[in-house]
């Protein structure tokens, strides 16, 4: 959801008038009378006229944006390399998408940042989700009928998601292992009580990398991370991957080879998934099983968590709208500076640098 009874309050009293989709918080256990008691009308999908803004989880069919006023702001995640055929419809009807997934990594945009506030979602249910297939206990048990060995988990790319995986997995009683290759990620991994996985002999990422973002490795550092994993992930019983490039697709972290010298049983969860995954043979939305160990793909993870999902992306695109609202205009009005990072489109034509030439 992008928005919530009370980030409908809250926009209200910044003097927006809203109307939201009907049956559009139903996934959220949020009624329509819910948004009604809150200040919202209620009204079709195809209700946008006259509409300056148009907030969304992800970017609305252009046709349905035809009554929507001149330059109205999109404001969504917009997938913008996966769906550019709908960011060239956009300028052509002349909206402004504001793709709120380029969100920069500054510290006043924290909390304006979709991709964190999801991104932890995931990485702790993708543990959860793991800890249900898997047929054995996470934590070490001493029993009267005997110890019972707690799991291995290993956890690979610590942004938000892998960070959060490897504390929710440890609270679970598993040892966890983690890999990255930024540099500076080895102490964020050993503050969490897990233990960091490095190539040593080939140079990673110095410190966060660009924008606290992971890129493409060279071929020397792959191979060399490569052999590094197929050591490791034979005696893992709990593997999550959860690297992403900005732009690329996802990074192959895990072969078919590697996969079949786990422990049949074992889980793995592709957090990857929808931008063509970190495993060979994970698949969109289904879990697959492969030399009988269970691979999970669910392309879209936070939305197994639907009232906590919508909390937190309706208070991004609140903190987002309230910080540059302009009480004298009454809507918000950009900076150059973030203005210029989210905006894909305007007066008819795509903007963007990265989505130019």
């Amino acid at each position: 959801m992008a928005a919530t009874p009370e980030t409908v309050r809250k926009l209200s009293a910044l003097g927006a008038k809203l109307v939201v989709e009907s049956g559009a918080g139903k996934g959220a256990g949020i009624s329509d009378d819910d948004f009604q008691a809150a200040g919202a009308a209620i009204a079709s999908v195809d209700a946008a006229a006259g509409a300056q803004i148009v907030l969304g989880v992800q970017g609305p069919d252009p046709a349905l944006l035809a009554g929507a006023a001149p330059g109205a702001w999109i404001v969504a995640g917009l997938d913008p390399f996966g769906q550019r055929g709908r960011v060239d419809a956009y300028a052509a009807a002349g909206l402004e998408a504001l793709a709120m997934e380029f969100m920069p990594r500054i510290t006043r945009a924290q909390s304006m940042d979709i991709l964190s506030s999801q991104a932890n979602l995931a990485g702790y249910k993708a543990v959860l989700v793991a800890a249900n297939l898997y047929g054995r206990a996470f934590p070490m048990m001493m029993t009267a009928a005997g110890t019972v060995s707690a799991a291995k988990a290993f956890i690979m790319g610590v942004g938000v998601a892998g960070l959060q995986a490897i504390a929710t997995a440890r609270r679970l009683g598993a040892q966890v292992s983690a890999t990255d290759v930024r540099s500076a990620t080895k102490e964020q991994i050993q503050s969490l009580g897990a233990k960091p996985i490095f190539v040593e002999n080939v140079a990673g990422i110095e410190g966060e990398g660009a924008g606290g973002y992971a890129t493409e490795m060279s071929p020397e550092y792959q191979k060399a991370q490569a052999e590094l994993v197929s050591s490791h992930i034979a005696k893992q019983d709990i593997v999550i991957t959860t690297a992403l490039i900005p732009g690329r697709a996802a990074p192959r972290l895990i072969s078919d080879a590697q996969i079949a010298t786990m422990r049949p049983g074992s889980v793995i969860y592709d957090l990857a998934v929808a931008q063509g995954g970190n495993v060979e043979g994970s698949v969109a939305d289904q879990v697959v099983e492969r030399h009988g160990v269970k691979i999970v793909g669910y392309a879209n993870t936070p939305a197994l968590l639907p009232a906590d999902a919508s909390a937190l992306f309706s208070r991004n695109l609140f903190n987002f709208l309230s910080a540059f609202w302009d009480k004298e205009q009454g809507r918000p009005v950009l900076d150059e500076e973030i203005g210029n990072a989210i905006r894909l489109t305007q007066g008819g034509q795509v903007v963007h640098e990265r989505l130019k030439g």
